[in-house]
C-alpha cells in the first residue's frame, strides 16, 4: 500500500551537508511513524533518526546535534537534514514507514525504500 522513494544522496566532503528526502505514496502518510536508517558496508543497519505521527523525534547518539528529521504531511515527505558530515556517516540511507507503535498489537505492514547512497570523503 505504501511506496517510498528516497533522494538526495551523493558525495560530499567532511563538514559538508546534505538533505535527504523520502516521498511516500499509496496510503495515508500521516498515519505512519517515519524513520531514517543507514547501513554501511559490512555493518548492521542502524536507526539514525525517527519521527512519530505526533512529531516526536529521536536520534542515534552519533548524529545528535548534526542531523534533523522532519516531515511535511501535506507533501507526503520526510526529510533528513545532515550537517557536519563525517566519513563515518558514509552509508546507504533507507527510509522506513511504520504504522505500529512499539509494544502494541498491530497488523499493519511496514515499508522500506530502496535507499540512497551517502559518501563522505575525508
Amino acid at each position: 500500500q505504501v511506496q517510498l522513494v528516497e533522494s538526495g544522496g551523493g558525495l560530499v566532503q567532511a563538514g559538508g551537508s546534505l538533505r535527504l528526502s523520502c516521498t511516500a505514496s499509496g496510503s495515508i502518510f500521516s498515519n505512519y511513524d517515519m524513520g531514517w536508517y543507514r547501513q554501511a558496508p559490512g555493518k548492521q543497519r542502524e536507526l539514525v533518526a525517527a519521527i512519530t505521527t505526533g512529531g516526536s523525534t529521536n536520534y542515534a547518539d552519533s548524529v545528535k546535534g548534526r542531523f534533523a528529521i522532519s516531515r511535511d504531511n501535506d507533501k507526503n515527505t520526510a526529510y533528513l537534514q545532515m550537517n557536519s558530515l563525517k566519513p563515518e556517516d558514509t552509508a546507504t540511507y533507507y527510509c522506513h514507514a511504520d504504522p505500529c507503535p512499539p509494544g502494541t498489537i498491530c497488523y499493519g505492514a511496514d515499508y522500506w525504500g530502496t535507499g540512497t547512497l551517502v559518501t563522505v570523503s575525508s
